[in-house]
């Protein structure tokens, strides 16, 4: 399952790139992936804040910030139910809404 569309991080509106996957060591859903370019969220990382809240829609989870990568995106984590809602049909593979 993934999604590529429209987030918020810490009350920032951002483009994100999502995908999880059932970890069978642990019994839990990973997911993260990537939030393009966005100064807000850059900030925070260069600033220390590592942990925040992604939403999609009315679907917030908490979330981890990692590294800038060399292009200014910036890594993000999560475990748990993702924040993306599930696609309407099951054999979707990714849930792009419009903008």
């Amino acid at each position: 399952m993934s999604y590529h569309g429209p987030a918020t991080v810490a009350g920032a509106p951002v483009r994100a790139h999502l995908s999880g996957r059932w970890e069978p060591v642990d019994g839990r859903y990973h997911w993260g992936g990537r939030i393009e370019p966005d100064p807000t969220v850059a900030r925070l990382v260069r600033s220390g804040r590592r942990d925040v809240e992604l939403r999609i829609a009315d679907r917030a989870r908490p979330a981890r910030l990692a590294e800038i990568d060399p292009w200014g995106g910036v890594r993000v984590t999560g475990v748990g139910e993702p924040p993306w809602p599930p696609p309407a049909d099951p054999g979707t593979e990714c849930e792009t809404p419009e903008e």
